[in-house]
């Protein structure tokens, strides 16, 4: 009989990635794979360092597991794996946590899985991270995640990431396009690029920290893949998200105008305090680019608050600057302290009452906005490329520039490429359509 494994992802898209090339390993040493609700004889979880609450929610998946299975062996790997191995290994039941490089081998830390009377821990010193494992996820079948670079140099004040994952490297380009190309040959239409810090692609390609290629070059290369639909850039910083890189994907074949781009506060003040590397003004001229040579793009931004020192003021400069900047929608993220970073030391400390005040705020703001930027589109014609759930009663699916739409379920428009006129926002916030051609491709 073969042995049953589940996994269980917590995070970023990049630990979905992660987790399916981990589950692949499992698969080639005889494994297999089943849903993380049916019986297992090992349940692994891939834990995330930026989870609000992540001690809690890990215990919950743990009771989870043995609720189904309570003779199963429990790993956990992943971020928080790294950052606090004793503190998870303490959760009854759990067997084994694995750091940061010893989460690509966990074939070889396991032996009969029987469970052990205490977890058992291999970590490596975060400075040790500095190989890259390259890893790719496919999704409901219509979308998958690329891994191109993993790992961060930059040293914000509010973030564990670097302590996490370690420093910045990169895969090979030829590996990425190998992967790209694996990818579209099972029928996949699209691909998002994924990493830590995606725009700082091309250092430690070679295990230094020379840059053989850069971000646009890699771009340029996935540009010419045969058999890709579609290519979405994942987050990336405002700083290395040249005009060049905008240019590019205003006339590519395949990458779409969406860019999701990290602003964490409308306060200069409050971005020197993080230590980031641009100011507000950096920031309104990319916005102002990818306008001037997409005017129909989408543009997410991510927005941190209750920083320690922010005060109304800097909050309502954030609020304003947000308000009059042409973007399509937030994600809010509410600031908590975190164990060895140096905002958790500063003074000036926001009370939690007042931070998810001013994250109420914000969602508020982004509701609008992106209802803005859906009315916008309304009588446009796009591409929609349709997902495979069934959601009560409706198939969903996001056009090239990420207007989310709904039409009644049909089977056969799963993971098909259909031309659309945008007619009008639905009583749930989605857009509805018409179609205006057949499928573009099957």
């Amino acid at each position: 009989m073969k042995k049953k494994v589940a996994f269980y992802t917590l995070g970023c898209k990049l630990n979905f990635s992660e987790t399916s090339t981990i589950a692949r390993g499992f698969e080639d040493e005889g494994f297999q794979r089943v849903d993380f609700s049916e019986m297992a004889d090992m349940y692994v979880i891939n834990t995330c360092s930026v989870t609000e609450n992540a001690d809690k929610r890990f215990k919950n998946i743990v009771k989870q597991a043995q609720k189904v299975n309570p003779d199963a062996f429990v790993a956990a790997i992943g971020c928080y794996a790294q950052l606090k191995p004793e503190q998870l290994a303490a959760v009854d039941g759990v067997d084994l946590v694995l750091g940061a490089t010893e989460k690509f081998k966990i074939t070889d830390y396991i032996n009969d899985l029987s469970k052990n009377d205490f977890g058992e821990i291999h970590s490596c010193e975060i400075e040790d991270a500095d190989f890259y494992v390259g890893s790719y996820a496919i999704g409901d079948r219509t979308r998958a995640f690329l891994k191109v670079q993993d790992g961060c140099d930059y040293k914000c004040t509010y973030c564990t990431i670097p302590l996490a994952r370690g420093i910045s490297r990169s895969d090979t380009l030829q590996n990425v396009l190998d992967n790209a190309a694996e990818i579209s040959a099972q029928g996949i239409k699209e691909i998002v690029l994924t990493g830590v810090n995606i725009g700082d692609y091309g250092k430690g390609e070679f295990g230094n920290k020379k840059h053989e290629h850069t971000f646009l070059d890699l771009v340029k290369a996935l540009d010419t893949v045969e058999g890709i639909h579609r290519l979405r850039i994942s987050s990336i910083e405002p700083n290395l998200l040249k005009n060049e890189t905008i240019d590019f994907v205003s006339k590519s074949n395949t990458f779409v105008p969406h860019f999701h781009i990290p602003l964490q506060s409308g306060s200069d003040a409050i971005l020197k305090l993080m230590r980031r590397r641009y100011l507000t003004n950096l920031y309104i001229d990319r916005v102002a680019q990818i306008r001037r040579t997409m005017p129909d793009a989408c543009i997410g931004v991510d927005v941190i608050v209750g920083f320690p020192g922010e005060t109304n003021e800097h909050f309502l400069e954030t609020y304003h600057f947000l308000n009059e900047l042409d973007i399509s929608y937030l994600h809010v993220f509410t600031y908590s302290e975190r164990d060895n970073t140096v905002a958790a030391e500063m003074e000036g400390v926001v009370p939690k009452n007042v931070r998810n005040k001013r994250s109420k705020m914000l969602r508020g703001l982004s509701v609008k906005k992106r209802r803005a930027f859906y009315e916008s589109q309304i009588g446009t014609h796009r591409t929609v490329l349709f997902e495979g759930e069934n959601k009560e009663g409706y198939i969903h699916g996001f056009t090239e520039n990420y207007v989310k739409v709904r039409t009644p379920w049909d089977p056969a428009l799963v993971n098909t490429l259909c031309d659309i006129r945008l007619t009008e926002i639905d009583e749930e916030g989605m857009v509805r359509f018409e179609f205006v051609a057949s499928e573009v491709s099957i």
